[in-house]
């Protein structure tokens, strides 16, 4: 079963696959009380946003993880919020991904490094 930063890295790659773009991981343990970890990526399209939601809830479920707790928003909204408790997922449109920079909201936090490529 995937958790903490495991899961967050299984949910960027699933991004990855589907050429999300600007993805970064942060950890935010004991810096945020909302969750352990967060994935912010970018879509260039309302199409191309339902691909990546719908490709990391898929992929994460393939992998044995738990499904999403919730999922708030929709392509249309041009932000969406994937649950998973231990890690929230946020898949923006460009425009917004660079109007909001959520990482700037966590400057404290760390950045998870990872290479893209999906381990089994």
């Amino acid at each position: 079963m995937l958790i903490g930063e495991d899961l967050a890295i299984a949910c960027a790659n699933a991004a990855d696959e589907l050429k999300a773009e600007d993805i970064q991981v942060f950890d935010l343990r004991g810096i945020s009380s909302l969750t352990d970890y967060m994935v912010v990526c970018a879509g260039n399209s309302m199409p191309h946003l339902k691909a990546i939601v719908r490709e990391v809830e898929s992929r994460v479920r393939e992998k044995g993880a738990e499904s999403a707790l919730q999922t708030e928003g929709k392509a249309a909204s041009r932000w969406v919020v994937i649950d998973f408790v231990d890690v929230m997922v946020h898949v923006l449109d460009q425009e917004f991904r660079e109007h909001y920079a959520l990482e700037t909201l966590w400057g404290d936090a760390k950045e998870v490094i990872w290479n893209g490529d999906d381990e089994d």
